[in-house]
């Protein structure tokens, strides 16, 4: 772990778990886990999910990365492939340690294999799938929603509504009922409701991960409510046995959801300064 004059420093986390967990990935960055979540975090939001793309210079960062560390996870609620697909991931050199876990860690792409693993889909999702155009024409005065089809889950999106906030709110009753009608949960966003099976979340797929990798420590990044439960989950590694995993925990995007914030080890102003983080822990290690 060699100094170069021209090493970038890492920012400080504000907190002493954070500062703990930096120090033991820095410490054995071959018994760490890299956990990472997609929009938001390693890509910016756009107003079309479609559209979504890592930030530059994200996939050189995580394969100068990927070799020294025991692995890299991008955890998400979009599938895996398409995640593996607007990130660019795949058949990049030196991303062998990176795995996509795509629909909250239900899929799961590995580099090392260029495959999906999926199960199949809940059979109250093509149940949703069906009703949801009729919940939404009910609500005509929030014109501009529409539907993102995820395979094993669907998100309404308010983004472009006239009025976002105002939609989002109104639909959060009528599609808590439609998705408990057919046994789903609603998971609510950035401007975003999702209606997805219950049972997973980035919090049981990064705990499981962190296990199966058998780390000694753990960063995860995130900037949605989605990623509470992976916050939760790191914060439960940490407090576990006589040491625990040591662990840190940034959010990307420091307004823009105060519950992670407030939570958060570290803060970074959006996917361009994760990067810049990820490229210079590269460099330090």
């Amino acid at each position: 772990m060699g100094s170069h004059p021209h090493t970038p420093s890492l920012p400080t986390p504000t907190t002493p778990a954070g500062r703990e967990g930096l120090a033991a990935l820095l410490a054995r960055p071959d018994r760490a886990v890299i956990a990472l979540d997609f929009d938001g975090t390693l890509a910016d939001i756009v107003p079309d999910p479609e559209q979504a793309r890592a930030h530059p210079g994200t996939v050189e960062a995580l394969a100068a990365l990927a070799p020294q560390v025991a692995s890299i996870a991008v955890i998400t609620g979009r599938p895996a492939g398409v995640a593996v697909r607007h990130g660019g991931f795949a058949g990049v050199a030196g991303l062998d340690h990176l795995v996509v876990l795509g629909h909250y860690g239900a899929e799961r792409w590995d580099a090392a294999s260029g495959t999906v693993r999926a199960p199949a889909p809940h059979p109250g999702v093509a149940a949703v799938r069906a009703e949801l155009p009729g919940v939404l024409d009910a609500f005509d005065s929030w014109s501009g929603t529409w539907i993102e089809e995820k395979g094993q889950a669907l998100a309404v999106h308010t983004r472009r509504a006239r009025d976002p906030q105002a939609a989002f709110e109104a639909l959060r009753g009528p599609l808590g009922e439609l998705a408990a009608r057919h046994g789903l949960i609603v998971e609510p966003g950035r401007l975003v409701l999702e209606l997805r099976p219950s049972g997973m979340d980035k919090g049981v797929a990064l705990t499981r991960y962190v296990r199966e990798a058998g780390a000694e420590s753990v960063l995860y990044a995130g900037d949605d409510l989605g990623d509470l439960a992976a916050y939760a989950a790191v914060e439960k590694l940490r407090a576990e046995g006589p040491d625990g995993t040591p662990g840190l925990l940034i959010c990307s995007g420091e307004a823009e959801v105060p519950e992670l914030a407030q939570r958060a080890d570290l803060l970074l102003p959006g996917p361009g300064a994760v990067v810049e983080f990820l490229s210079a822990l590269a460099q330090r290690l």
